[in-house]
């Protein structure tokens, strides 16, 4: 790992997903979250200030970045917030099947590398009546502007900490056996639209699990 992803983009990216656009959007479901509580790309903590912690019993942050998982500790500290952590990648959670209630993933799933494998594993560790919370840009549905998504996203990508423009969020849940119980979509104000649109809302294990 070089000097710019050990110290530059931790930064980089706490700075631009705190931004008052995304908070906002943050603000829409991680409050929903309930019960045991996994939360995916814990990134710096920015969730953390959202929780209800009246619904929460507990909460585990995940992240493979041990630059942001220091920032989140920090910001949890400083909450006064009890929290268990795991510093992995979400492609494989050391957690029992069934075994928790929300999961909370936003501006994750863009820099997953191998994100079936990543939401087979989360819907492993749902309960069959937990639900997946997330808010996630992705590929706008204007041809234009993802058109231009296509064209940045290899460029973008490599100083972006793998973050890819282009994903079909909504496409990647249903493919991997998720139900969308609630979708909203929309291009977040004062944001580029390359990287603004957004799919926010709630995702269900299908019945299919159980054929699975």
């Amino acid at each position: 790992m070089g000097l710019y992803d050990r110290y530059i983009l931790p930064r980089m990216l706490d700075l631009a997903c705190g931004a008052s656009p995304v908070r906002r959007q943050r603000e829409k479901v991680v409050p929903k979250a309930r019960g045991r509580v996994l939360e995916i790309g814990v990134g710096s903590g920015l969730n953390l200030a959202h929780y209800d912690r009246s619904r929460v019993d507990v909460l585990i942050g995940l992240d493979p970045s041990p630059e942001l998982l220091r920032l989140a500790e920090r910001r949890a500290r400083d909450a006064n917030i009890e929290m268990q952590w795991l510093g992995l990648e979400a492609e494989r959670i050391p957690l029992d099947d069934a075994s928790i209630d929300s999961i909370v993933v936003t501006y994750t799933l863009c820099t997953i590398v191998d994100t079936a494998a990543a939401l087979s594993e989360m819907r492993r560790v749902l309960k069959p009546d937990g639900e997946l919370l997330f808010s996630e840009h992705g590929r706008a549905p204007d041809g234009a502007v993802a058109s231009l998504q296509d064209r940045v996203t290899p460029y973008w990508k490599k100083f972006a900490g793998g973050c890819e423009l282009n994903r079909d969020i909504p496409a990647l849940l249903r493919a991997a056996q998720f139900e969308l119980v609630e979708l909203e979509t929309m291009y977040v104000p004062r944001t580029p639209r390359i990287l603004g649109h957004t799919f926010w809302g709630r995702a269900r294990p299908s019945s299919a699990r159980s054929a699975s």
